[in-house]
């Protein structure tokens, strides 16, 4: 970790609570907003989020599989997002969710008309502004986690 955690503290709760007691609250209840209120379907969710998880190089982020109604992704998922230009595992909304969050988290300005016509074919607006708003969150603190050494240790708290 690149952050001194004094003997005693978890450091998620630490560094994301007692450092910053303005910002951080209110990042990890953003954190958790995108799971617990999300309308997208678990494939398309999945598949933005361990794209992002495998740009940022986030250890938990990888790791980690959402669970809704006692579902997950199957354990090749993750292979499949990798290989999302090619993979036949992924109907089009997947495979345009795994791509978003690819351009999104590398090159966001090359986002095209192109592009957006195939998403907006796909997707309504509120749907695009909520994968966005996901998307953002899993960049942000995905890479935060990972630049600072806490992705080793980082659990999610409980919902």
């Amino acid at each position: 970790m690149r952050i001194d955690i004094p003997d005693g503290q978890e450091p998620i709760p630490y560094v994301w609570g007692e450092m910053v007691p303005g910002i951080g609250p209110a990042a990890a209840q953003f954190s958790m907003a995108v799971y617990d209120h999300t309308t997208l379907g678990l494939r398309e969710f999945e598949a933005a989020r361990l794209r992002v998880a495998q740009i940022n190089g986030c250890l938990f982020c990888l790791d980690w599989r959402t669970e809704r109604d006692g579902e997950k992704v199957e354990a090749s998922f993750i292979d499949a997002v990798e290989d999302w230009r090619t993979t036949d595992a992924f109907d089009e909304r997947t495979r345009l969710a795994a791509e978003y969050a690819e351009r999104y988290t590398i090159d966001h300005h090359g986002l095209d008309d192109a592009f957006w016509k195939r998403m907006t074919a796909h997707y309504s607006q509120a749907e695009i502004v909520e994968l966005s708003m996901a998307i953002g969150s899993w960049l942000a603190f995905g890479r935060l986690n990972h630049v600072l050494g806490l992705d080793a240790v980082c659990v999610l708290p409980g919902h």
